[in-house]
């Protein structure tokens, strides 16, 4: 008996440390599928400029979480996003030190360009999320709702 519930147990141990193997598929012909649900493109009405945004959980929290339209002024988002860029872009010109598949796109991004309220809002918005859910610091600010 001594030498049955030894083993029992590590036999329960193994039995339990099933590794489970899901990956979401993306099905583009599903409305509700990774890709479309999780893309967020941001535009201006005022003129034709254009940001995508292709990231996990960014929609929803920007939705729930985020400060509302209208919380920040624009001036306020034009120098934060041009701070938040330039940190954005010195990371993603040394892929040695800093993760490339973080910063995988050099942003562009002029600061005497009026890109309008509604994509300074979502741009700043964006780097606040990618700080906080990748635990980056891209400016001397720290990251907070």
């Amino acid at each position: 008996m001594k030498k049955i519930i030894p083993f029992i147990i590590v036999l329960i141990l193994i039995a339990s440390c099933k590794s489970y193997n899901y990956s979401p598929t993306i099905d583009n012909d599903n409305e509700n599928s990774l890709v479309k649900s999780d893309t967020v493109s941001i535009s201006s009405d005022e003129n034709d400029y254009e940001i995508i945004i292709i990231e996990p959980g960014f929609n929803s929290w920007l939705l729930s979480t985020a400060r509302p339209e209208g919380h920040y002024s624009q001036q306020f988002l034009e120098s934060r996003n041009a701070l938040l860029v330039q940190g954005w872009n010195q990371r993603n010109l040394q892929p040695h030190i800093y993760d490339p598949n973080l910063y995988e796109v050099r942003i562009d991004y002029d600061t005497r360009t009026d890109y309008g309220y509604e994509v300074n809002y979502k741009l700043y918005n964006y780097f606040i999320y990618f700080q906080l859910k990748y635990k980056q610091q891209l400016s001397s600010f720290t990251p907070r709702i």
